[in-house]
């Protein structure tokens, strides 16, 4: 049942041109990393019930958990519900994972153009970017909402959409874990129009790196973000997903305390340094599904 759930969304997907160039933007930036791994009809269809339970049973250990619970609990009650929850698990036993590795930087820019019968033409860009452990991480953080990730204030949606009219929204996103997720900037756009949105995005992109953001832009990016901090708290479900990025992450316990301090002590000097250590414009990847090439 499970299985061909699975398989009519992947059906319904393959009608969509972001599903085929999410998949050609994810093969060429992780290059064979596992963060790369797409699922197939093919991988589906070979799984079997004794594959699920063989990994079931190898792979998910009490030992690696991290439960993280957001209520009206006390600690002896959380105890006694983490204790149910992995006594499930518990004889699994506890074994050393193989280690993963690194996402190798890009060696040269790549673009790939896919046909594609739509009205709209879904065009990415990016390479991988940072880790989550990342010293720069919060300084990054800032510095993606001057460039692509602030809506309407930020550079990306000024030169492109407001300036230019080329796509009715433009975002850039880092997408960071243990080791070096992508950073993407995406947009749709009407096909014709698909070569000139990437070329002023990559420009964009490029000045960004090379010149850092305005004093008046990073003091706005500041007074969003901090003066919206209450907002990623206001619910258990966001105040779980906070507790959880602590435990997962390995993040001080005061990570919430400091948050607001430390975006306010961000630099122009600082997001320069770290966005030309983190970015490559000249080596990174373009995909265009659904565009006309010229």
């Amino acid at each position: 049942r499970e299985r061909e759930r699975s398989l009519a969304a992947l059906r319904e997907a393959d009608t969509r041109p972001g599903t085929h160039a999410g998949r050609a933007f994810a093969a060429a930036v992780y290059q064979g990393h596992p963060y790369g791994a797409q699922t197939t009809a093919q991988t589906l269809l070979a799984i079997g019930v004794n594959d699920m339970t063989a990994f079931y049973r190898q792979q998910v250990m009490a030992c690696g958990a991290r439960i993280s619970l957001v209520g009206a609990v006390d600690r002896a009650t959380a105890d006694r519900i983490a204790s149910r929850l992995l006594a499930a698990i518990a004889p699994h036993g506890c074994r050393s994972q193989p280690p993963v590795p690194e996402v190798a930087p890009l060696a040269a820019a790549k673009d790939e153009r896919i046909p594609f019968a739509a009205a709209q033409a879904q065009v990415l860009l990016g390479q991988p970017g940072m880790r989550r452990d990342d010293p720069a991480f919060l300084t990054l953080l800032v510095g993606n909402h001057i460039l692509g990730a602030g809506g309407f204030t930020s550079r990306l949606m000024d030169e492109v959409r407001e300036k230019r009219g080329l796509t009715y929204g433009v975002y850039s996103n880092f997408s960071p874990g243990r080791h070096a997720g992508a950073f993407t900037v995406s947009l749709t756009t009407r096909p014709d129009q698909a070569e000139a949105a990437l070329a002023l995005s990559r420009e964009v992109v490029a000045r960004f790196v090379a010149e850092g953001p305005t004093e008046a832009e990073l003091q706005a990016a500041k007074d969003a973000l901090i003066k919206g901090f209450a907002l990623r708290l206001d619910s258990n479900r966001k105040l779980l997903d906070n507790v959880v990025n602590i435990a997962w992450n390995d993040l001080p316990l005061d990570y919430l305390d400091t948050w607001t301090a430390k975006v306010a002590a961000v630099s122009v000097d600082d997001i320069r340094r770290a966005f030309q250590r983190v970015l490559a414009p000249q080596r990174m990847v373009s995909v265009i599904v659904g565009g006309k090439t010229p």
